[in-house]
């Protein structure tokens, strides 16, 4: 009886060996790592994913790779991300539009939560609500009054449709009870160029691409989208401030395919928060306002699913769809 009890226990240790082993990754990593990035390379994200990957690959001992896959919405890249192998050689950056995709969209190629898990949140830009000089407005008041005149037609711009720029916007049309119009573009950029030329009325974006204009005296920022003021534009007030509590950001954080052992999604989250306290890393991100994150990749899944929850409330909302 005690042979076969040995026996038998020694038949599951050895069935538990192989996991074990493949838990332990013994090796990992052997070949450089790459990083999908669902973005045109220069925006935010870009640079932030290009900032951390450096510093991640030095505490790894080996090069992150980044490979930018824009398209689609970020669609195209994170589909990738979510198809390749659960190895822990491939991770894909992701942003605001993953959470918003997952309600947005009806036919992804991908399970959002099913597909990829979380490793963890790199950085995060606040959004500002900007207009141009000739439009005469200086806070949200005056936004008010003029939508009051007769004839009033006010716009606002926005990455694209289902952008956070364009939830945002929904939200302050709401929240005001004030005709706005929604004119998407593709990016931020050519978003920006119409606002300054004023083309468009006002536009949430990203502080770190809008300080150099609006200290300039180019825009007129009418209020920072936080709960508190920014460390990065204390002189601003918040709309909260302005009795519209609208609260809006870009945000960016890494995946990996769901199958990817536990033992090597701590380790990237390891990595990727000793990447984030790096002096250099905390020097450019606050030179470029934006905030270091990180925390755990449970705490990862759970803000995925709180923004998730929060921006699928305002689509239903506003009816908004990918067209709109």
């Amino acid at each position: 009886m005690q042979r076969r009890q040995l026996l038998g226990t020694l038949g599951t240790l050895g069935a538990l060996l192989p996991g074990l082993a493949r838990a332990q990754t013994p090796g990992w990593p052997a070949h450089p790592l790459r990083l999908i990035v669902p973005f045109p390379p220069g925006g935010t994200t870009d640079v932030v994913s290009r900032l951390v990957s450096a510093e991640m690959a030095r505490g790894l001992g080996q090069p992150v790779v980044i490979d930018n896959r824009p398209g689609a919405g970020t669609v195209i890249g994170v589909d990738a991300g979510a198809k390749a192998a659960p190895d822990g050689y491939t991770l894909v950056c992701v942003a605001n539009s993953f959470c918003v995709n997952q309600t947005l969209l009806k036919h992804l190629p991908y399970d959002g939560a099913r597909d990829l898990r979380p490793v963890g949140l790199m950085g995060l830009s606040e959004h500002v609500l900007a207009t141009h000089p000739g439009s005469g407005l200086k806070s949200l008041a005056d936004l008010r009054a003029a939508a009051r005149q007769p004839g009033a037609q006010l716009s606002f711009a926005s990455f694209g449709s289902g952008t956070s720029a364009h939830l945002a916007g929904e939200m302050l049309r709401e929240k005001m009870g004030i005709p706005l119009t929604h004119i998407p573009y593709k990016g931020q950029a050519p978003a920006l160029n119409d606002l300054l030329g004023g083309q468009v009325t006002l536009m949430f974006g990203n502080w770190p691409e809008f300080r150099a204009q609006v200290q300039a005296g180019k825009l007129v920022a009418l209020g920072m989208a936080t709960q508190k003021r920014s460390v990065y534009a204390p002189q601003i007030p918040t709309l909260a401030e302005q009795g519209v509590a609208v609260e809006s950001n870009s945000w960016n954080g890494l995946l990996v395919p769901a199958a990817t052992p536990d033992a090597l999604v701590q380790k990237l989250n390891a990595e990727l928060r000793r990447a984030l306290e790096a002096p250099s890393v905390r020097e450019a991100f606050a030179k470029g306002g934006i905030s270091a994150q990180g925390g755990t990749p449970e705490q990862f899944a759970a803000f995925i699913k709180s923004e998730t929850t929060r921006y699928a409330q305002v689509i239903d909302s506003a009816h908004i769809t990918a067209d709109n």
